[in-house]
């Protein structure tokens, strides 16, 4: 288990992880009105939040990890001050334009349909929600022995749990969509097609109705 300052330090010396990261930032950013409040749930050390507040967005945090939410403290102190990053106790507790949820904190979900019944009371109409999740079409996965174990299951039923202490699932994005109904509709998947299969991660965006 990391810390967090394990965490965030091994976030920031892979050259892959940054990259990553920093294509989520700038899809959000680019949905982002000058001055628009966005909730990140799952907000790890803050890496994200620090990027959103420092380009002129309130950002509200929630992070059930302590440790997390320890380092984050650090790594945020001078937004935390100007009151630009904000700690709330529930993603209920704000009204926001928007909402980001990175690295891949949806996978430890086994259903969304209850959070998305809940950002549906957090995000503002024709607002959105960005979220960076694990492909389940990623071919460098071939080399375990649970991607082929679960193909029939994703085929299937469009999901499937790798077995491990973390409990991380796998979704197809139409699975997703369905569990965003009636609240979201799934408006961009990133990358599409055949790049879900080379890329590790696919960012989903929705849209409030």
């Amino acid at each position: 288990m990391h810390t967090g300052q394990q965490y965030h330090q091994s976030i920031l010396s892979s050259q892959r992880d940054r990259a990553v990261r920093q294509r989520f930032q700038r899809m959000a950013l680019d949905y982002l009105a000058p001055g628009e409040d966005v909730l990140d749930i799952g907000a790890g050390t803050g890496i994200d939040a620090k990027v959103f507040a420092v380009n002129g967005h309130r950002t509200f945090v929630y992070e059930p990890s302590g440790s997390m939410a320890e380092y984050l403290v650090e790594y945020c102190r001078d937004e935390i001050a100007d009151k630009t990053v904000v700690f709330i106790p529930s993603p209920l507790a704000c009204k926001v334009h928007a909402a980001t949820a990175d690295f891949a904190v949806l996978n430890y979900f086994a259903d969304h349909a209850l959070l998305f019944e809940q950002l549906s009371r957090v995000i503002d109409h024709a607002g959105f929600f960005l979220a960076s999740m694990l492909s389940p079409y990623y071919l460098a996965d071939m080399r375990y022995g649970w991607w082929w174990t679960n193909m029939p299951n994703l085929i299937r039923h469009g999901h499937y749990a790798i077995p491990s202490e973390s409990h991380v699932h796998r979704f197809t994005p139409g699975v997703v969509a369905h569990a965003a109904t009636p609240y979201f509709q799934l408006e961009r998947v990133t990358p599409h097609g055949l790049g879900l299969a080379s890329q590790l991660y696919m960012f989903l965006l929705f849209r409030r109705n």
